[in-house]
């Protein structure tokens, strides 16, 4: 009896072992995953939106760890020395809308390359940083584009020649 004790505790442990080391491969942090962006899987969920910046999106997963609610952005390629800045205003802008939609201001999110993981702390100045290039787009979109050459060949060849008033004849 004893030695069955021992072998189902043995046998419980590694169990428990292995869970956290593949838990760990996941490169989310530990806690309980309570969203997963499924879009890729067929399944359309909603998106989380912040009627005041009129911004909508989704973190690939939304952790809550010890209370706290962590957005996890996954990207498949291997890891750049240090994320890419696009890569931390997007997950700038997951921390805002879990923000938003939540209630709770995240303290960080992460972004997980195929090999790494970075931990990016949500700050002032990193919100400060997300609002400006919002306001930097929102005063690009209201700009008509400029022409990007001076080739007639190119001109002739695009699809909106049409509609363009910028065309070269």
């Amino acid at each position: 009896m004893v030695y069955l004790t021992l072998l189902l505790l043995l046998i419980g442990l590694g169990l428990l072992w292995l869970a956290r080391r593949r838990q760990a491969a996941t490169g989310l942090p530990p806690g309980r995953v309570i969203s997963v962006d499924t879009e890729n899987l067929g399944r359309f969920e909603r998106s989380l939106y912040d009627p005041t910046l009129n911004l909508a999106g989704r973190p690939d997963y939304l952790v809550k760890r010890s209370g706290k609610l962590v957005p996890v952005e996954v990207k498949s390629a291997r890891a750049p020395l240090g994320p890419y800045p696009s890569h931390v205003l997007q997950l700038a802008a997951y921390c805002t809308l879990v923000h938003a939609a939540y209630g709770q201001r995240p303290s960080y999110g992460i972004v997980k390359y195929a090999d790494r993981a970075f931990s990016i702390d949500y700050n002032t100045s990193l919100e400060n940083e997300l609002l400006d290039v919002l306001a930097e787009m929102r005063r690009a979109e209201r700009q008509e584009p400029a022409r990007s050459h001076e080739s007639a060949n190119r001109c002739r060849a695009c699809g909106f020649r049409r509609v363009c008033d910028q065309r070269l004849e």
